[in-house]
């Protein structure tokens, strides 16, 4: 942990230091607020203005950038100074969180529990009966396990979400606070007499794969039968609701407000942005880029990046927004010929 020399964080990022590698870094910070003591980065051609006045102690640079560093600074040259400050910025965050087990006194926890070796299990927890928790994970406080509930290796879960039974997730997640995993899919028959609702129960689970972050107040529902399925490597932001027997593909990300609807199936390395909203029963193919606000009604069987509802390729959905846009002007100058026609008639 810090404090640091520059030549101790050269070697952490594998770079080369140009200038005095002795000098001491306390903090990590954005070049835009960096002062003496810090180690920050420049990657953007935007930046470089931050980086002329910077009275950062140390900055990671890329090799085309690098120069004689000012006086009381050094520069580590790295191949990408992004990621290289990004893996930085992990290994302090994994120093800072060293394996520790602790049980908290008012947690309440099932005799038949199974926890792992090097547990956390924060103030006022529910564990209950046959879950089990894999070693080094984090359950924060106020977090509800129902039973069989299955959690993997080195996986955090945040304070005040709840686990319905049966739900399994794998190792390396991140859930975050609030989100609901496993409520039931919204699912129900109507009475053609008098148009109430008859509850469809489902008896489904949900199966979250490996590598998943899942975003605060994110709901995924429990299938009716089967399992709703995210993939591995799947980021799901804040917000966003996955319904029942829904598929997430691997490496897919889903931004706030998103909405898929029941039994869809989701292709792998697929980009929502904001509030797409996506029907049911609905396939996408891997690859598919759906640009935020976008309504999808039918499959999309084509890799590729769609806007508009119902969405259409991009460029061409473009080209109609452009339209659209000129519709006042295209009118006027249409009354007017109209008037034209009609006075010299």
């Amino acid at each position: 942990m810090f404090p640091m020399k520059v030549n101790e964080l050269a070697k952490l990022v594998n770079g080369k230091v140009i200038g005095d590698g002795d000098l001491i870094i306390n903090r990590l910070n954005r070049i835009e607020d960096a002062i003496r003591g810090d180690v920050t980065f420049l990657y953007q051609g935007k930046y470089e203005k931050y980086f002329l006045d910077s009275t950062a102690s140390c900055v990671l640079v890329s090799d085309d950038i690098a120069n004689e560093p000012k006086e009381n600074q050094s520069l580590i040259v790295c191949d990408n100074p992004y990621l290289s400050f990004i893996s930085l910025i992990k290994h302090f965050e994994n120093m800072r969180n060293k394996p520790v087990s602790s049980i908290h006194s008012s947690a309440t926890i099932a005799s038949n529990a199974e926890i792992g070796k090097f547990v956390q299990i924060g103030a006022n927890a529910v564990i209950s009966e046959n879950c089990r928790i894999g070693d080094y994970s984090k359950i924060m406080p106020n977090v509800v396990l129902y039973k069989n509930v299955i959690i993997g290796e080195n996986t955090i879960i945040n304070s005040s979400v709840v686990c319905y039974q049966d739900i399994e997730i794998g190792n390396n997640c991140i859930i975050h606070a609030g989100a609901v995993i496993g409520a039931d899919g919204f699912g129900f028959v109507e009475s053609k007499e008098d148009g109430s609702y008859e509850k469809i129960p489902h008896i489904g689970n949900v199966k979250i794969k490996n590598n998943v972050e899942i975003g605060a107040n994110a709901t995924i529902d429990r299938a009716l039968l089967g399992s709703t399925i995210i993939e591995d490597g799947v980021k799901i932001d804040n917000m966003v609701h996955i319904a029942h027997n829904c598929i997430i593909g691997e490496n897919s990300g889903i931004a706030a407000q998103t909405g898929v609807s029941g039994s869809s199936k989701v292709g792998k390395r697929n980009r929502f942005g904001g509030q797409v909203g996506l029907a049911g029963h609905l396939e996408t193919a891997d690859d598919v880029t759906l640009i935020a606000q976008s309504g999808v009604s039918k499959s999309v069987i084509k890799p590729g990046v769609y806007f508009g509802t119902p969405i259409k390729e991009r460029l061409h959905a473009f080209k109609i927004e452009a339209c659209l846009r000129q519709l006042p002007e295209l009118f006027a100058e249409f009354d007017k010929l109209k008037k034209s026609c009609s006075s010299s008639e």
